[in-house]
């Protein structure tokens, strides 16, 4: 688990889930499809990831902060997901300040490096 040493640990996970939700939004191809992701496949996405990894950052409290500052915003609508094959619980959706942010900060980095 290689990381980014002078990278913020936290700053980083929220980035990355971020990513990970655009991704879940930007692969929504019908109406069976859910553009949000729930907290466990969040962390099971992100075992990986350098920040969570090594137990800097829980992905939890990550998503609670984003969720505080309007970047992401939980679904709890009840039902069956087809495309998990099993009952949903609470799930998360990058919200549209959440691309802008996003959007940003990858501007950001890639001006800097």
């Amino acid at each position: 688990m290689a990381g980014a040493p002078d990278a913020d640990p936290v700053r980083a996970t929220l980035l990355a889930i971020l990513k990970q939700l655009n991704q879940a939004d930007s692969h929504q191809t019908n109406e069976l499809s859910d553009p949000a992701l729930e907290l466990r496949e969040l962390e099971s996405r992100l075992k990986e990831f350098w920040a969570v990894g090594d137990g800097s950052v829980k992905v939890a409290l990550a998503v609670g902060l984003l969720l505080r500052n309007g970047l992401v915003e939980a679904r709890s609508d009840p039902g069956y997901s087809w495309q998990r094959g099993r009952d949903v619980a609470q799930r998360y959706q990058i919200t549209t300040e959440g691309k802008k942010f996003l959007v940003s900060s990858l501007e950001d980095s890639q001006r800097i490096g």
